[in-house]
């Protein structure tokens, strides 16, 4: 008995390798892609919450084309080091007539969009999984609303960006991704994704360029024809 369970087990590990080290049979023209997503920013202490949309379509199995949406929203503080230089040296007389032990600090709401289209390259080696990469390329829209909470702020504030205390910016963002789809079934997967991605935002009023990342993880939809080898 032990030995027809040895055997048995041994069979049924050589087939599931086989089948998962297979390669895949059916690859769609098109598939689309809809997750939870976040998006995290270390040098201003952001990371926000939001929603990540794709859609490809295969022109080959190694290769497709297609379009990257994502909006994020969170909050979080400014402080005068995140700003320019010459925004510091602005600021400079100000801050030294502070009050003894007023901190300058800023609580800010940020909503940010993203737009990118290009070429993903895939990996089907495997017939549960799918790896890729891509190059990321595309536009950054922030909606910035600041909410200072006392007399001594709101003049900063005013006097930076206005009394609206609100401002936006569009940029171009460029960098790298990639990730890889368990294939649950012939149709559906589950995508993982993670993406790195540089930009300058602000440029007069931040101090410098910022670094993101962005991560996501759903459900991946296949349809359309099966794309020949």
């Amino acid at each position: 008995m032990r030995h027809k369970f040895i055997c048995g087990l041994g069979l049924f590990m050589l087939l599931f390798t086989l089948t998962c080290f297979s390669q895949q049979e059916y690859v769609s023209r098109f598939d689309a892609f809809g997750s939870y997503s976040f998006l995290s920013t270390p040098s201003l202490n952001l990371m926000q919450n939001g929603f990540n949309a794709e859609f490809g379509w295969n022109v080959r199995r190694w290769v497709a084309l297609g379009g990257d949406f994502s909006v994020f929203t969170g909050s979080n503080t400014l402080i005068p080091s995140y700003l320019a230089p010459t925004v510091q040296a602005r600021l400079a007389p100000i801050i030294t007539q502070l009050p003894t032990g007023y901190t300058l600090a800023v609580p800010a709401n940020a909503t940010i969009y993203t737009y990118s289209a290009g070429p993903q390259l895939n990996l089907r080696k495997l017939k549960t999984m799918t790896f890729f990469v891509r190059p990321a390329l595309g536009a950054l829209h922030a909606d910035i609303s600041l909410k200072p909470g006392d007399p001594v702020s709101i003049a900063i504030v005013t006097k930076l960006i206005g009394p609206g205390m609100k401002t936006s910016d569009t940029v171009v963002f460029y960098g790298f991704g990639g990730g890889m789809d368990l294939n649950v079934s012939k149709h559906v997967g589950i995508r993982t994704a993670a993406d790195f991605v540089h930009y300058d935002m602000f440029s007069g009023l931040l101090n410098g360029g910022r670094n993101s990342v962005r991560f996501s993880v759903g459900p991946t939809f296949r349809f359309g024809p099966n794309v020949p080898n």
